[in-house]
């Protein structure tokens, strides 16, 4: 089944993301044109598109300095750890090392494994694996 939702990135160098994409975060080619500098990737249930501005058709944030700004794109991994030493290895640097966070949703705290990395256009990627939920220690009221 599709996801209701699959971002499209604008991106500058298709060959420079996906090897971000692919080689580094672990995403697989579920197809491409590569004459028009798409590709879409999947990771488990994540889906998203490469989009090269000037190839084929561009919806232009770039030109704008838009792209990316303010966003950042949560993707569910079984193993953050090794993504992290795989772009260690690389020499990729992290937006936010690896950490445990818990989050207040209603009664109770959700807890996640994550951590925060850009690719080569600057978007935000925070890759997070989930540690469950645990009673909060503040209400909604």
């Amino acid at each position: 089944m599709e996801n209701a939702l699959v971002p499209e990135l604008e991106i500058s160098d298709l060959r420079t993301s996906l090897d971000f994409y692919v080689n580094l975060i672990g995403f697989s080619i579920v197809y491409q044109r590569p004459e028009e500098g798409f590709a879409f990737l999947q990771l488990g249930a994540a889906q998203l598109m490469l989009d090269t501005v000037g190839m084929g058709r561009t919806f232009d944030g770039v030109a704008d300095g838009l792209s990316g700004r303010g966003v950042n794109f949560q993707i569910e991994v079984t193993d953050p750890d090794h993504i992290v030493r795989v772009l260690a290895d690389a020499e990729w640097p992290l937006f936010l090392p690896i950490e445990e966070k818990w989050y207040r949703r209603g009664s109770e705290e959700v807890g996640n494994r994550q951590f925060c990395v850009r690719d080569p256009d600057g978007y935000l990627l925070r890759l997070t694996r989930s540690l469950g939920a645990r009673p909060g220690t503040v209400s909604d009221h």
